[in-house]
């Protein structure tokens, strides 16, 4: 068992956050506000609780950013005390918001959100993946009726093959996870989003995947 902080609450982190809590990991929600530490948790369940982000990042094993990606970085880069020396996972887009919602440009094109993590958490090993899929096929991969693919990017082998563990603690299975290589090519994955506004513009939210076909 893992204790897992997830920071951000909404439909990412709480789906995520349900789902590590049913495979035996301890979960601490992270939300912004202050106070939240006695809040209900989401389904009641004790494997799950509130907490602010600083405390999530320090009390946790591994680390889950699954805050909007326009705005992690300022977020996380002032969390970097409480995140040295663990596992941050990124699951996020860094996109500016189209007229209609939906993501629209990248925030670092040339570049990703996982790259200007790991440069500004030297201390920490960042992990991207789980960003190439609507969220709720990252706990449900067999929603689908062709197996999707979890992209992995980061510098850590250790830390990659701790995520792996996590990934099949939700449902994946080693075939389905492609380990592309250092961080530098989180920047490809990111920009898989950039599909995804013209594929909910034709077909609405419905469940899919960014993957690798053989």
């Amino acid at each position: 068992m893992t204790t897992l902080g997830i920071l951000g609450a909404g439909r990412v982190g709480t789906n995520l956050a349900h789902a590590l809590a049913a495979a035996g990991h301890q979960v601490v929600l992270g939300r912004r506000r202050n106070g939240d530490e006695t809040s209900r948790p989401p389904g009641g369940t004790t494997a799950i609780r509130y907490a602010d982000h600083a405390t999530t990042a320090r009390t946790a094993d591994v680390v889950i950013n699954a805050t909007p990606g326009g705005s992690t970085l300022e977020r996380l880069t002032a969390l970097r005390a409480e995140l040295r020396g663990k596992i941050l996972i990124d699951v996020s887009n860094a996109t500016r918001e189209a007229a209609d919602g939906l993501p629209g440009e990248l925030c670092y094109p040339g570049s990703s959100l996982a790259e200007q993590l790991q440069t500004a958490l030297p201390d920490t090993h960042v992990v991207k993946t789980l960003n190439t899929m609507l969220f709720m096929v990252m706990t449900a991969p067999r929603m689908l009726a062709t197996p999707p693919t979890a992209y992995l990017s980061g510098n850590s082998e250790q830390a990659k093959k701790t995520v792996t563990g996590l990934l099949g603690d939700l449902g994946w299975e080693p075939a389905w996870i492609e380990d592309l290589g250092d961080i530098t090519t989180a920047r490809a994955t990111e920009a898989m989003i950039l599909v995804v506004p013209h594929i909910l513009r034709r077909n609405g939210f419905t469940s899919f995947a960014v993957s690798l076909a053989r």
